[in-house]
């Protein structure tokens, strides 16, 4: 009988070694789906950095090629370094854009703007256009050296 109790004690012991082998294997085959997951995030994020940067030299090359309107793109610009929280960074290396965007920053637009009266509209033209008389050359200046300029990633 006792050899029954050793024969059935050692079958016991290799099916839970067998098991605990099976949880460990799935247990590390996770933590490589959940590295592989953490990496490919890490990659789109990176991706999608790099195709938000594109975007910010092409605004700045279509200010410079007079498609499009310097506050227009200073906000644009600005817009896409805050979404990417460059801003702070960035508002040293692009001193004119940043400051011009200071003063536009709180401009309602669409709707909001046409809703203002016509007085408040054109007190706010006036603000704007006196900031981009003021820093034009520098916006322009901040604008060729965005589409140069290689951002680290």
């Amino acid at each position: 009988m006792s050899s029954i109790v050793i024969v059935i004690a050692v079958v016991i012991v290799v099916l839970l070694a067998c098991y605990a082998v099976f949880l460990l294997s799935k247990l590390n085959k996770q933590q490589k789906e959940a590295q592989a997951a953490k990496q490919q995030r890490l990659n789109d994020a990176k991706q999608k950095k790099l195709k938000v940067l594109d975007d910010i030299k092409y605004i700045a090359s279509a200010m410079l090629e007079e498609r499009c309107e310097p506050s227009e793109g200073v906000m644009r610009i600005a817009k896409l370094f805050e979404a990417l929280s460059m801003s702070e960074q960035m508002a040293v290396e692009f001193p004119s854009i940043f400051e011009h965007y200071d003063c536009i920053k709180a401009h309602p637009i669409k709707e909001e703007r046409k809703a203002l009266a016509k007085q408040q509209r054109m007190k706010l033209d006036l603000a704007r256009m006196k900031s981009e008389a003021k820093l034009e050359q520098g916006i322009l200046d901040d604008a060729k050296k965005i589409t140069q300029f290689h951002f680290v990633h």
